[in-house]
């Protein structure tokens, strides 16, 4: 059967936007609740950040949006100081090497990529950013400017490709794309030209952790190959959250049942027990893992409070150890549980 006409779409068969969670919808972590932020931290899904200068900073998802976008990611500063010479305050989501592994970055022809994204601060002027390896000895530090204050702005910049450098390919880090919110010099380069340095904002940008109680609001973040920026590449909910899955993962009661079960195992003595756990999807790399809230209980003589003694993870399932207060009976199957309550989770994380 031939195929008649035209598929008049933006990218129905690719993955144009290099950027995961880039609209901020995915929030496994933290549902919303502002975080206190010190060294790097995942704040919503795929998106750390970090404050030095201000430990009072805090970040979080935010239903402040421009039209077209349900949620943004916010950056508060708590008391404005002035930053360090190797202060890190920034924005930043590191992007696996298997997906720019096209772009031919660190050698002859490598390809043009342009950042878009809406922005919105309390503080006006040119704030910065840098695009660099995972290595950060090669990076590009760019500019954009804020016009109006508590104001959405729509925002691009050309990125030529690095033609040096190593730029891995592979499921470790690939690309490190960095908003600075008031970096120390030692971190500021030349915006608009490649070097040789650990860069992560330019050379006389604004330093939004200057300034007590300033915020900074951003969504809709697109990295693409390319030297035009293109509309959002809009992906379904449960699409977002399968790639965020990837990196983070996190299994919990949806707050209606009664002692949910989130795995099956078996007790291989009165105080510990083990079981098995299909993560979601195919990790980036064998995960970490956390409990809190949980009971281990065999649905006969005992519900008992667990806490993680090991884990041996693969990409794809893991073998989860639990202690608890001796009541078991060795060999008796049991149950990992969250008790009646919506706290109770396990995480699994192969973050970047």
């Amino acid at each position: 059967m031939a195929l008649i006409g035209t598929i008049n779409a933006s990218n129905d068969f690719g993955f144009k936007n290099r950027i995961i969670n880039g609209a901020m919808v995915i929030d496994q972590r933290n549902a919303g609740a502002a975080v206190t932020l010190s060294s790097d931290l995942y704040v919503i899904d795929r998106f750390a950040c970090r404050a030095m200068t201000s430990l009072t900073s805090t970040a979080q998802q935010s239903s402040t949006a421009p039209t077209g976008f349900s949620k943004s990611l916010l950056y508060t500063v708590g008391t404005g100081a002035t930053a360090a010479v190797g202060d890190r305050n920034t924005i930043a989501q590191v992007i696996e090497g298997s997906n720019i592994a096209d772009l031919g970055w660190g050698a002859a022809g490598a390809a043009t990529v342009t950042l878009s994204f809406w922005v919105r601060s309390s503080v006006t002027g040119t704030f910065g950013g840098a695009v660099a390896n995972y290595a950060l000895t090669r990076a590009y530090p760019y500019t954009f400017t804020i016009n109006s204050a508590n104001t959405f702005e729509y925002k691009t910049i050309i990125i030529p490709g690095d033609t040096s450098g190593t730029w891995l390919t592979t499921n470790s880090g690939g690309i490190y794309l960095v908003f600075d919110m008031g970096c120390g010099a030692t971190y500021l380069g030349t915006a608009g030209a490649w070097a040789g340095a650990d860069y992560r904002g330019a050379t006389g940008d604004t330093k939004l952790v200057a300034t007590t109680g300033a915020t900074f609001y951003i969504t809709g973040v697109q990295l693409e190959k390319g030297s035009t920026a293109t509309s959002f590449d809009f992906r379904d909910y449960g699409r977002e959250l399968l790639m965020c899955q990837r990196y983070f993962a996190k299994m919990q009661n949806d707050g209606t049942g009664a002692d949910a079960t989130l795995a099956m195992g078996m007790q291989q003595s009165t105080t510990q027990a083990f079981f098995c756990v299909k993560y979601p999807v195919t990790m980036r790399a064998e995960p970490s893992a956390t409990i809190s809230g949980l009971a281990v209980g065999d649905q006969i003589a005992f519900t008992n409070a667990a806490t993680l003694a090991n884990i041996f993870p693969t990409y794809d399932t893991a073998t989860i150890t639990a202690t608890f207060a001796a009541a078991g009976a060795q060999y008796r199957p049991c149950c990992l549980l969250i008790l009646n309550n919506t706290a109770g989770f396990i995480t699994f994380s192969s973050e970047l």
